[in-house]
């Protein structure tokens, strides 16, 4: 279980860091400590709060053909932004420009999530 736990904040850690380096309108500075507590607030906002979001959301999946995931996967990435600087962690900040780079993040969160629940089962 603690195995799985460290897994899924290392992956999401890294989702964040390829999600800064290679989108030009995410910034983020702090480094690997962005990372980590990234890591740790998706993961959680992954447990908690994104099922609920689904369940809620399930028509509009369903009619979308699960391309309202995404926007799912956006508000997940706005929150962990907003948590990150709310928190006012010691240099530590995380900004998306507009709604087309969380919507483009938040495609490279789901592949990336769809991949770890593939490898890992």
């Amino acid at each position: 279980m603690l195995k799985r736990i460290l897994i899924g904040i290392a992956v999401n850690a890294l989702t964040l860091y390829v999600i800064v380096e290679f989108l030009d309108e995410v910034t983020g500075t702090g480094g690997l400590k962005l990372f980590v507590i990234g890591g740790i607030i998706i993961g959680l906002i992954n447990a908690f709060i994104k099922p609920l979001m689904k369940i809620f959301s399930l028509p509009f999946v369903v009619l979308t053909a699960g391309l309202f995931l995404i926007v799912i996967n956006a508000i997940v990435l706005f929150l962990t932004q907003w948590v990150i600087n709310t928190m006012a962690f010691q240099n530590v900040t995380l900004m998306f420009t507009g709604l087309g780079s969380y919507l483009l993040a938040g495609i490279v969160l789901g592949l990336i999530n769809w991949a770890q629940n593939i490898i890992l089962k």
